[in-house]
């Protein structure tokens, strides 16, 4: 929320966000987004996020962030929750988001 309400000068700072987890909307509720300040960022965004998140599904992410003008990239761990480990993702986890993020940042 605060790179989406910084000016334009703060947002040069600023070259990109890693968001770990990004809760959507509390579990259950998923009429409770939160995404209101998304249409808000200029900045672009990788955002890391298990498909067993209970605070957003694959689908609902994807969905979000289509909302936000910059450009963004969703990395899928999957059968990962909302703490990102599962015994799969936890043999990996650190190089899956290293590669995402040298792909995402780095090379573009």
């Amino acid at each position: 929320m605060l790179a989406a309400d910084l000016d334009h000068d703060e947002k040069q700072i600023i070259a990109g966000l890693l968001l770990l987890s990004y809760p959507l909307h509390p579990p259950r509720k998923a009429a409770e987004l939160r995404t209101g300040h998304f249409p808000k960022l200029t900045t672009p965004a990788l955002f890391v996020h298990g498909s067993r998140d209970p605070f957003g599904s694959m689908d609902e992410m994807k969905s979000a962030l289509s909302l936000i003008p910059a450009k963004t990239m969703l990395l899928d761990v999957s059968g990962a929750g909302h703490e990102l480990m599962s015994a799969k993702a936890a043999q990996d986890l650190q190089g899956q988001v290293t590669e995402a993020f040298r792909n995402f940042f780095l090379l573009t």
